[in-house]
């Protein structure tokens, strides 16, 4: 078992690796092209960030692991919101804007309950199986367009703050290099990862889809984590939610169109309670943002969320 810990762990390294570099020579070249540093920010970063996510769920689905697909995408999504927001909050408040209480919010919200429904066959013929078709894909890549749609509007209409991005400068050749090696790390590492999950699972006589909801959902989430504490620590918390919200909407969106599209998924041991769960989360962050505080998610809002996450936890070790 230990052996199979240190090759998930070297997995998710070679993808984290792997995400890092390939966003650089892709920005380097980009910015080669005369590629503006917004559009670069709003694409090749932003997938890079979802780059863990994706490889993994591509790589599951392919393999006919689609608990661990669909559960490291609705895993990373809990924890992104209660355990980056709550974490956050609890070292320094977190002023939440207009618009991303009244539109980003209720969109993750939507995308969340889109899937809740598309994963929920038998809620209209009960002889069917639960299954997210390529149709179903298709659907979550064109909400993915419209996602991406509205964020080049608010971003070019200035109501959207995007970081400052430092593009490296590189030679063509080192730019091809680093897309070459980054795609070979998220490839290969995703392969490593899955296999030794699914192992992992095997060895210690739980579902498949736990292993996606937790260990794999936290490894893959932890550039999104590292990104929020760093933030929050330079006094910019506010960054944390937009973190969130765009992360969790590339997840279902783009991470599930894709691996939906390319692989129909079979929804095995991801129950309604997981999928309840990921639209309260969602809910419970507008509520927290909403009613308290004048937009401000503060330490005890904080500790909620984290509390509400331990709590999920807690349920889903009891059912192995």
């Amino acid at each position: 078992m230990l052996l199979t810990l240190i090759i998930l762990i070297g997995g998710l390294l070679l993808i984290l690796v792997g995400a890092n570099i390939l966003i650089d020579g892709a920005s380097a070249i980009a910015k080669r092209l005369n590629v503006s540093a917004l559009v670069i920010g709003l694409t090749i970063v932003a997938f890079g960030t979802s780059a863990p996510e994706l490889t993994i769920s591509i790589v599951s689905a392919l393999n006919g692991g689609a608990e661990i697909a669909l559960g490291n995408v609705v895993g990373s999504n809990l924890f992104n919101t209660l355990i980056i927001t709550g974490c956050v909050a609890i070292l320094s408040p977190i002023f939440v804007s207009k618009g991303t209480l009244s539109k980003e919010i209720p969109l993750c919200i939507l995308g969340s309950l889109v899937l809740f429904f598309l994963a929920n066959d038998q809620l209209i013929d009960q002889d069917s199986m639960n299954n997210l078709s390529r149709i179903d894909g298709l659907i979550f890549l064109c909400f993915f367009c419209i996602f991406l749609g509205y964020t080049f509007s608010m971003a070019k209409n200035g109501s959207s703050k995007i970081e400052e991005i430092k593009i490296p400068n590189m030679a063509l050749w080192r730019s091809l290099i680093y897309i070459l090696a980054g795609l070979i790390g998220l490839v290969y590492g995703g392969q490593l990862f899955v296999d030794s999950a699914s192992d992992l699972a095997r060895s210690l006589g739980v579902k498949e889809s736990i292993i996606g909801l937790t260990l794999v959902a936290g490894g893959t989430s932890l550039p999104e984590l590292a990104t929020s504490l760093v933030a929050a620590i330079k006094k910019k918390p506010e960054m944390a939610v937009g973190n969130v919200i765009g992360s969790n909407l590339f997840n279902i969106f783009l991470v599930l169109g894709c691996s939906a599209s390319i692989s129909p998924m079979p929804v095995k041991g991801i129950t309604n309670v997981d999928l309840g769960m990921l639209v309260l989360s969602s809910t419970l962050l507008f509520i927290v943002s909403f009613f308290y505080r004048k937009r401000t998610i503060t330490r005890p809002e904080g500790i909620l969320l984290v509390a509400c996450y331990l709590g999920y936890t807690v349920f889903l070790i009891s059912q192995v």
